[in-house]
This record gives structure tokens, C-alpha cells and sequence, in this order.
């Protein structure tokens, strides 16, 4: 087995032209495990040892960051691409759309973790949103079996045209029900037959967020995780093994970032923040995670003819919700902190500094009142909702400004 960081040697070793090839040889196996939202320098012997000892044995790629820092479906579009972000246009996992996105519930400013989404936004924009190939998709016009598995969103980004199910195997949050991909017939015999059940499990008490008032989950996604590691060493590693084709398997864990977003250890202080023991269970999940599938692989024989690539998409940080600044400290909202941030500051900031009227896309474009922000945070600023003079898409502190 070998370890490849590097995109561009998987790319080249996917698809080089068969001259090159030696005509005996095997084309080998490709499984990438991302890891959301890791952070490099917390991975060793103790907190993550599966990585750690691939770390050592493999090639170790040092100086690796993001793309866009810290949003998973942009740096979800540059591994499954191979392209900027200036060539695919997702620029964040909110973005403006300039059209009602109807899996959005008709918001211009749509979450892009949603299958319904990324099938609205394909339909949109010429059948495929990024405009460009993913590897999925040329691997299995290569011949190769396809699948990918785990975090709504980053997962179907691989493979965002195919929604049939019957080329790449999407399983995800939504397998199972009305809004998720379908499986095709022998994933769901296999499924049966290895008693998984047919849909996802929810994410449980890992999916409390908290409020300023209650704190988040003390649990990692352990459950929902378990799920998909299980449909990926049960269920699809030995489906690949009878095809007896060259597979690329793409295992997206939401942990860490799925319970370091969510994590109760410090409510409304920054200590322990995202070092506390519910993100460090979590770290350990997505380890326990990638242990298996390596324990999978070398149980059915396929170990020496698969590369493995282990990444995260973006690290992590503990953040403060206080400013001296912002205009909106000084406004009263009944779930906020004194002194704290709102949701959707930097649209009212905005509003606030022109002058100009808010309307909320995330709730029917309503006008945004005194004492009330942004539902989601996203703002539709000056003129109307079919022509805004300003649109903020918000994304936890990042934001995207358009200035349509």
C-alpha cells in the first residue's frame, strides 16, 4: 500500500494514457479519507494513532493547508476538481445563487450541504454547477467502481451529476429518504444482507448545538458515523472486491468538525474552547473510522493495491462572538449575549452604515425589524428581492459580499 498526498499524483496515476501502463499490472485502488475540520498538529500516537502511524509510514505532506479557510464544500470542490476556486464558483458552503433555489425553500443564498441543492444548482447552471469533471466521474469513465460516503454536501461535490445511483454509490445524511440519492438494487441487497438498515441514521444528541444559555453536545457523531463506516467495510470494499475493477472510494467523516462546531465543554467561554474532551472524542471517532477501513481492505485482500490519501478539507478555532465595533452590540435580541454578535451581523452592519433596508432570503424576504436578525445570517441589502443592491451570504465570520 502506498500513501499519496498530492491530488496531482492521484490524478496522474488515475488517468494516465494506457501506453504508459505496464500491461500486466493492476491499476491499484484509491480510498481518500477526509477528515473535516482536523487540525494537522493534533494528530498523534495519542489522540489519533491510525493517522499518525500513516503519517510515519507514508509520505507526509507538511505544509498543506486550505483552500478557503474553514469551508468545507470550497476545498470539497478543489479535491474533487483539482481546480481553484475562481474555475468552480463555490466559493463557500453558502453562496448567491441570483436565482430561488427550490430545495432552498426559494432562497437566493442556499446552503450548499443539501443534495436537493446541488441538484438545483447543477440544473441551473448547464447540468453541473462546478463546470468542471470530478474525479469520480472520470474514474468511472475510466472503468473504475465508484463510491462515496459520509458528510451531506463534500460527499455528492465528487460526483454531483450522477444522482442516479446506479454509477457511483452516494451514501450520505439523506440516504434513505425522499431528499438523498438512490441506491441501486445490489447496494440495498447487500445492505439487507449485511442488516444495515436502508437509511441514515440522524446525527442524535451530536447534532445539539446549544444556545447562550444551554450548552452543546458533550458526544461525538458516533452513531451516525458507525452507519457509514459500517456501509463502507461491509457493504461496498467487498462489493468492489467481486467487480475485481480498480475502485476510488471517497470517505468524508464529519467528525471533528460536525462536534467541534457543536461541542458543550466551554459555554460562552473560549477554555477549553475546541480542545476540550468532546472534540477530542471526536478527533478519535474519524481515527476509529479510518482504522477500520484500513482493517477492511486488509482482511479482503486488498491492502497492497491501495492508496490511501488522509486529509481535512480545514482546520478548526476557538472564536470569540464579542466585538467593540460591530454597530449591532448595541441593538437588543432576545438569544444574544450582552455585547456578543448576532447571526447575520455583517448583514446589518451593512444595512445599518447605508441606510438601507434588510430582507431576510432564509424567511419568505421578510423585512428585518428592530431587535431581529437574519434567520440563517444571509441579507438581501438595498432594492428588492428580485434586485438587491447588495447581497451577504453568510458563513460563520466569513462572509460573501455581492455586489450584484
Amino acid at each position: 500500500m502506498r500513501y499519496l498526498p498530492v491530488f496531482g499524483i492521484l490524478l496522474a496515476t488515475l488517468f494516465a494514457p494506457a501506453a504508459r501502463a505496464q500491461p500486466a499490472s493492476m491499476p491499484h485502488n484509491v480510498v481518500l479519507f477526509v477528515a473535516d475540520g482536523l487540525r494537522a498538529r493534533m494528530v498523534d500516537d495519542a489522540t489519533a494513532p491510525t493517522m499518525a502511524a500513516i503519517a510515519r509510514d507514508g509520505v507526509n505532506l507538511r505544509n498543506g493547508h486550505a483552500l478557503f479557510p474553514t469551508f468545507t464544500t470550497a476545498n470539497a470542490s478543489a479535491m474533487a476538481t483539482g481546480h481553484m476556486l475562481g474555475d468552480t464558483g463555490d466559493f463557500s458552503n453558502t453562496i448567491y445563487t441570483g436565482f430561488e433555489v427550490p430545495g432552498a425553500g426559494k432562497s437566493m443564498t442556499p446552503f450548499l450541504e443539501s443534495d436537493p441543492v446541488l441538484g438545483d444548482v447543477d440544473e441551473h447552471f448547464g447540468g453541473n454547477y462546478l463546470n468542471e469533471a470530478t474525479i469520480l466521474k472520470l474514474a468511472r469513465e475510466k472503468g473504475y467502481s465508484t463510491a462515496t460516503i459520509g458528510k451531506l454536501g463534500p460527499a455528492l461535490v465528487f460526483d454531483p451529476t450522477e444522482r442516479s445511483g446506479n454509477e457511483t454509490i452516494v451514501v450520505d445524511d439523506s440516504t434513505g429518504s425522499a431528499r438523498g440519492i438512490p441506491l441501486a438494487s445490489d447496494v440495498i441487497e447487500r445492505l439487507k444482507a449485511a442488516s444495515l438498515p436502508l437509511a441514515a441514521p440522524p446525527r442524535g444528541v451530536n447534532a445539539a448545538a446549544g444556545n447562550m444559555s444551554i450548552p452543546g453536545t458533550s458526544s461525538a457523531n458516533a452513531i451516525q458515523q458507525d452507519y457509514f463506516a459500517s456501509v463502507a467495510t461491509r457493504v461496498v470494499l467487498p462489493a468492489f472486491k467481486t467487480r475485481n475493477k480498480p475502485f476510488v472510494l471517497v470517505f468524508w467523516s464529519r467528525d471533528p468538525d460536525g462536534t467541534q462546531h457543536n461541542q458543550g465543554d466551554s459555554l460562552n467561554e473560549l477554555v477549553p474552547g475546541i480542545n476540550g474532551p468532546t472534540s477530542l472524542a471526536a478527533i478519535r471517532n474519524a481515527d476509529d473510522d479510518l482504522a477500520r477501513i484500513r482493517s477492511a481492505l486488509d482482511e479482503l485482500g486488498l491492502l497492497d493495491t491501495t492508496d490511501m490519501i488522509v486529509t481535512a478539507d480545514h482546520g478548526f478555532s476557538t472564536i470569540s462572538k464579542e466585538s467593540s465595533t460591530s454597530a449591532t452590540v448595541k441593538m437588543k435580541f432576545a438569544d444574544v449575549l450582552e455585547g456578543h454578535l448576532p447571526v447575520g451581523f455583517v448583514a446589518l452592519d451593512l444595512a445599518q452604515a447605508l441606510n438601507l433596508p434588510l430582507l431576510d432570503p432564509d424567511d419568505g424576504y421578510r423585512s428585518i425589524g428592530e431587535g431581529r436578525h437574519p434567520r440563517l445570517g444571509n441579507g438581501l441589502v438595498g432594492g428588492d428581492r428580485s434586485n438587491p443592491k447588495i447581497v451577504v451570504a453568510a458563513n460563520g465570520g466569513s462572509d460573501l459580499i455581492y455586489i450584484p
